[in-house]
């Protein structure tokens, strides 16, 4: 089907709700591998909507859940709240996919984005790196203006 890059709208309103807090909570990052099944998009409320369509990849050096994040911090660019993560890397990993979901733990799984990959990403007995954009009001991964 189809993966579309968006903030997720159900990590929306549960942030104004305060279900998430992303620098204290567990914040990890799952595969979606190539080719998936289902749509992940800005209606994606749950990492089990891609492991319930049996659509998280899986290879050497990935393991079911994905991996926790690192350094997730907050901060501010102008007026735009945003948000900065190390990138994430799969080391000795041999892994195909598509995109990505990125999930609060703390919060049963609750999704929090997608991100497309512009095409099946693959590493083959090496690191799987995910590279985060710049931490700026233009450009990081999750920002509120």
């Amino acid at each position: 089907m189809a993966i579309t890059t968006a903030m997720c709208t159900s990590f929306k309103s549960e942030l104004l709700g305060g279900t998430h807090d992303l620098d204290t909570h567990n914040i990890y990052l799952a595969l979606i591998k190539a080719s998936p099944t289902g749509t992940y998009d800005a209606t994606t409320t749950n990492y089990s909507d891609v492991t319930g369509n049996s659509d998280e990849a899986t290879g050497t050096g990935y393991s079911a859940g994905g991996q926790l994040l690192d350094n997730v911090t907050i901060s501010v660019d102008g007026t735009t709240a945003i948000i900065d993560i190390d990138d994430e890397v799969f080391t000795s990993s041999t892994i195909s996919a598509d995109g990505c979901i990125i999930y609060n733990t703390n919060a049963s799984n609750a999704a929090i984005a997608v991100i497309d990959f512009g095409g099946t990403k693959t590493s083959t007995n090496g690191d799987y790196t995910i590279q985060f954009p710049a931490a700026d009001a233009s450009n990081a991964i999750i920002r509120i203006a």
